[in-house]
């Protein structure tokens, strides 16, 4: 790791907990995009864009309102100020941001680091003990939140004042009280100059879901969010001015803020934002809104497939899989439904977007793909040494980004041997080509979901009728896995259809929805080793 430039935070609590420098991966800075040492990635991705293509571009679409460029950036700069002014965010302040896909949601993103913030983007479904668990992680400064999803907000910050030192200054978006984001917006001018750090300045923290344990905060730079535009997106996806991007992942999902916002803004093109982001939604997106590019799971490209009869897609240009594995069956049955081959990709939130994928001239269907354009990957045995293609190992990867979890010790886990690893086992064929294999980890995958079973084992245990408990991922044609838990009954507790469904809500209850088991199995004992150690295949292995 090279020496960091001097920052140009004033809070520098993100750059204090940095991993130290012998931990970090080896960065391909000078096979990438070069960039500037001080610069804004808010500032070239809007002020940039509309100096190149003009203000009066179609830029976002909403559920009910579409902006210019223009528009947009109004809206962000007047943020800013509000931002600045009205409630002290220095730069370098850590900002929780949580909302559903929208042009207003995307315009908070944008001010807070237009202003210098540290942009913390979490999913609108986290209850309020993970989001008070985030909130102390990256010690949190200030909050906006859209209106409609404030409650269990404004709990976890009241529950993290007194760790913080204070409650952050919480501001809700989309409401219709004086006091609303929107409003106080309107009371300051429009032009805002962007606060310049350096490109190796931190600009948010994106949370993993965790294989074990607390969620993982990924510090991504400035320079990193123009990284993914600039090699993924321009070198293998390919957007022009005139494409429309829509898909289905969150912005709290780096597969989202990337494929949604951060690469329609990088090409000067524009994006339909949807809330509820259905099959049938995604259809329509581009059947009769003329959506071009479309990003989801192929959990989502399966389910479109038995709703295509009405739907006019010959307008549909790229299409986008990643999040879980594409099997070739559903990459051939879209493409003969649809006439467009679709581009399979794996990233990850310490990657901050897609690093190995298929490409118009790198395509064969079942296989993810090679490396994309400035990154490069590996297949390695357990001591960090290439296996001989054809024979399975830790896919590896290195790359103008790198991972650096915020104040973790599990660094050293995901970083060794200078290289990135997934925690995917993968085949590099005689050709380069790299063939998925499974999961070196418990992670479980669900329609693009990471599921960590110690969570959801966590949650059940906290059900009175639960004696014990372990959590598996178990296939599924639709989702790719599903989360399976094996419950142990306290006495007096009857299993049965019923006694599932209270559990599946007393879940649902405590932690993410979709985090909510789909199965529930009762054992009489769990399979267990001599010494007492939890036998986790025998549970993948049953029927």
């Amino acid at each position: 790791m090279s020496s960091l430039s001097p920052t140009g935070h004033v809070d520098t609590f993100t750059r204090d907990h940095l991993p130290p420098p012998e931990q970090w991966p080896v960065l391909t800075l000078d096979h990438g995009p070069a960039y500037p040492d001080r610069l804004n990635c808010a500032e070239q991705l809007l002020d940039a864009t509309i100096a190149a293509h003009g203000a009066d571009r179609a830029c976002l679409t909403g559920e009910d309102e579409s902006w210019t460029y223009g528009e947009l950036r109004d809206r962000v700069d007047r943020i800013a100020h509000v931002l600045v002014e009205e409630t002290g965010l220095v730069p370098g302040g850590r900002v929780l941001l949580r909302g559903p896909n929208s042009p207003w949601t995307a315009a908070c993103w944008l001010a807070v680091l237009k202003a210098g913030g540290v942009v913390v983007t979490v999913l609108p479904v986290l209850r309020a003990a993970e989001l008070a668990t985030v909130l102390r992680s990256a010690r949190v400064t200030h909050a906006l939140c859209d209106a409609r999803f404030l409650d269990d907000l404004a709990t976890a910050c009241a529950d993290s004042a007194a760790d913080l030192g204070a409650e952050p200054a919480l501001l809700a978006y989309g409401g219709t009280g004086a006091d609303d984001l929107t409003v106080r917006a309107q009371q300051h001018p429009a032009p805002f100059t962007a606060v310049r750090v350096a490109a190796d300045d931190a600009c948010m923290i994106a949370y993993t879901s965790g294989t074990t344990g607390a969620p993982k905060g990924c510090v991504h730079f400035h320079r990193d969010v123009l990284a993914i535009a600039d090699t993924y997106s321009a070198r293998v996806l390919r957007p022009t001015p005139d494409d429309v991007f829509t898909g289905s992942p969150p912005f709290g999902f780096t597969f989202g803020l990337g494929g949604l916002l951060v690469f329609p803004l990088r090409a000067g093109a524009s994006s339909i934002l949807l809330e509820r982001p259905r099959p049938e939604a995604l259809l329509d997106a581009v059947s009769q809104r003329g959506a071009t590019i479309v990003f989801t799971a192929p959990t989502a490209y399966r389910a479109m497939l038995a709703r295509l009869d009405g739907h006019d897609l010959s307008g549909l240009r790229r299409c986008v899989s990643a999040g879980e594995h594409l099997p070739a069956a559903t990459w051939q049955a879209w493409y003969e439904a649809t006439g467009v081959r679709m581009l399979d990709g794996i990233g990850a939130t310490e990657m901050l977007h897609i690093f190995v994928s298929s490409s118009d001239e790198h395509l064969r269907p079942g296989s993810t793909g090679v490396p994309v354009p400035g990154f490069t990957a590996a297949v390695l045995d357990d001591e960090g040494r290439p296996v001989p293609d054809g024979e399975p190992g830790h896919l590896a990867i290195r790359g103008p980004i790198g991972c650096r979890y915020l104040a973790d010790e599990r660094q050293t886990v995901y970083v060794r041997h200078g290289w990135n690893l997934t925690g995917d086992t993968y085949v590099r064929d005689e050709d380069g080509y790299l063939w998925y294999r499974a999961r070196s980890d418990d992670m479980i995958v669900s329609a693009g979901y990471n599921i960590s079973p110690s969570e959801v084992e966590e949650a059940l245990l906290t059900a009175p009728e639960v004696e014990e408990t372990a959590v598996v991922g178990v296939p599924d044609p639709e989702r790719g896995q599903i989360a399976r838990a094996y419950v142990v009954l306290r006495e007096g507790t009857a299993p049965g259809d019923d006694t599932a469904a209270r559990l599946k809500e007393h879940v649902r209850e405590r932690i993410s929805p979709y985090k909510t088991p789909r199965s529930i199995e009762f054992l009489a004992a769990l399979p267990r080793t001599a010494t007492g150690k939890l036998q986790r295949f025998k549970l993948r292995e049953a029927p």
